[in-house]
């Protein structure tokens, strides 16, 4: 007799093949709790750390305002391309206000970014729109000042994002999205290993009221296994025995 099992419960061929609205939603259940167990719940409620001899991601805390409130004053246009604006000191406190709700109504992670090399802050980027039951989440509102572009930080971030994203919480997708005029950010992602998907045209409104196009851009995790970890890995010269991962 054919059966559905998982580790608790076993669904016979004739209970299934009952038609009864209770065996289905018995069965959905169980396949739903199987993706759970096999893709590892981010607990929102732990600081975790992530460093390697680069870089150090920390979780945002709202004491971190006078660590990146000079970026918002001397740099604004960093937010150019951002539907969140951090622009101004009371932007910027709106938006490290608004990342820290997202982590206690368990939608996002967000992380400041500390450069070991220069011993200063850099800059900050968040995991969103986390979706555990699909074994998916985006990664992205990555900004950086400007003496922190160009210089390696950004791979040697991604790197972390991506290992913790694929390595311990065993996700499936993680996808990536940017404002379709950003150039910069698109060859950015594409220079990580990043696929382009397609154009959600006209998906969202610009700070300034105009429509914007959004590329969307995504890793899976055999592309994370099979090409794009060693890839980082060569090109930054970094040692996995030396990636840590903290939790607090």
């Amino acid at each position: 007799m054919m059966s559905y099992h998982d580790d608790n419960e076993t669904i016979s061929a004739e209970e299934w093949n009952g038609g009864s609205i209770r065996n289905t939603l018995r069965f959905e259940a169980i396949y739903n709790i199987n993706i759970i167990k096999k893709s590892k719940m981010l607990d929102f409620t732990k600081d975790y750390i992530l460093e390697n001899d680069r870089v150090r991601l920390s979780p945002l805390q709202s004491s971190d305002l006078g660590n990146l409130v000079h970026f918002a004053i001397t740099e604004p246009e960093l937010w150019t391309y951002s539907l969140i604006q951090a622009n101004s000191e009371e932007k910027m406190k709106i938006y490290i206000d608004k990342a820290i709700d997202g982590r206690k109504n368990k939608y996002s992670y967000a992380f400041t970014v500390f450069d070991k090399q220069s011993n200063q802050y850099a800059g900050s980027t968040r995991f969103y729109d986390i979706n555990i039951e699909n074994a998916a989440l985006q990664l992205g509102f990555t900004w950086y000042g400007k003496d922190f572009q160009g210089t390696g930080l950004n791979k040697n971030c991604k790197y972390l994002l991506l290992e913790f994203a694929f390595d311990v919480l065993n996700m499936e997708r993680v996808e990536f999205r940017a404002d379709n005029n950003n150039q910069k950010s698109i060859y950015a992602m594409k220079s990580i290993g990043c696929k382009v998907e397609g154009i959600l045209r006209s998906n969202s409104y610009r700070p300034n009221g105009e429509r914007r196009d959004s590329i969307v851009l995504s890793i899976l995790k055999d592309e994370w296994t099979k090409s794009v970890k060693e890839s980082l890995l060569k090109r930054q010269g970094l040692k996995t025995e030396k990636l840590e991962t903290k939790r607090l």
